[in-house]
């Protein structure tokens, strides 16, 4: 009997001994590679209980910092997936697009069911944080922030054409295009009186011009277009019994023909039904030199910011 005791005693001690090994590893393998990949691969070796638990211990930590904070909820959402926890999957998924709205995992990073739980969490958080975003845009146009605001509105368009966008956001995106020229126009200096270039250092004459589109509209996006500019652009005067409900700025959207007579008006931010009204009756009687591809005139599209000043 004393003999098995003092065997059960040299056990415990070894098993003792053995968990206290173990727990160093463990401790020491976080310490050298980091809790994110120690959690990578407890994932990989389907130990996702450990693995979750692990990265619940160090997301509050990480929360400043968005590349690892998504790369830790994308991995607490493939852990939450394979436990068969969907919905608290979905809100980590949530958080990753909210920090990186154009994130999407790859076919090398994440499954064909953690790509479509991805998408299916984007489809529907996306026009939000665009809307969101056109606000923080604008808010830097209003500053005079061009720069930035071009930035930002340009960024925009990239999230507005996301495929899980499925194009629902067309009336934001003609919006945002006009945004980004008014941004653009406004931040490019004036550019400074070039030296007249010497003979020898004329380029060779260059190639004929190819001949534009005539059924086209074109924008200033369009490669080589000088845009429409205003001979005669009078704005009506806000009427006095809807001056204190008119908004501070609206969107008019115009079409000139080669001519420089205006063949399509349309309001796309409103300032006030009846002033609209006026606007747009006003715009026909507006007149522009007309925009040129290669020296020949074009129709053209223009966005105009109407701006009130308020009393």
């Amino acid at each position: 009997m004393a003999v098995m005791t003092r065997r059960f005693a040299t056990g415990l001690h070894a098993l003792s001994v053995t968990v206290a090994l173990a727990a160093g590893l463990a401790t020491s393998a976080v310490a050298q590679e980091g809790p994110l990949a120690v959690a990578r691969d407890l994932y990989a070796s389907a130990r996702y209980d450990e693995a979750l638990a692990m990265l619940n211990g160090v997301r509050q930590q990480e929360s400043a910092n968005p590349i690892n904070l998504r790369s830790i909820e994308q991995y607490r959402s493939l852990c939450l997936l394979a436990l068969g926890r969907g919905a608290e999957a979905e809100a980590a998924i949530a958080v990753v697009v909210a920090s990186d709205p154009l994130y999407q995992p790859t076919e090398t990073e994440a499954s064909p069911r953690v790509r479509s739980a991805f998408s299916e969490v984007r489809q529907r958080q996306l026009p939000d944080i665009a809307r969101t975003r056109y606000a923080s845009a604008k808010t830097s146009f209003d500053k005079k922030e061009y720069a930035a605001a071009e930035q930002q509105f340009r960024e925009l368009l990239r999230l507005i054409d996301d495929p899980d966008m499925g194009g629902r956001m067309g009336d934001l995106r003609m919006l945002v295009t006009g945004f980004v020229d008014l941004s653009a126009a406004a931040a490019t200096p004036l550019p400074e009186p070039a030296a007249a270039p010497r003979r020898e250092d004329l380029p060779p004459p260059a190639p004929a011009p190819v001949a534009p589109d005539l059924q086209k509209v074109y924008t200033s996006e369009d490669e080589g277009v000088s845009p429409a500019t205003p001979i005669r652009q009078e704005v009506p005067r806000v009427p006095v019994q809807v001056a204190n409900q008119t908004r501070e700025r609206g969107i008019l959207d115009v079409t000139i023909d080669e001519q420089g007579r205006v063949i399509q008006a349309a309001i796309r931010l409103s300032l006030h039904p009846i002033y609209d009204s006026q606007i747009l009756l006003a715009a026909k009687e507006w007149r522009y030199q007309p925009a040129t591809l290669n020296g020949r005139p074009v129709k053209f599209r223009k966005i105009i910011q109407i701006t009130v000043a308020k009393r």
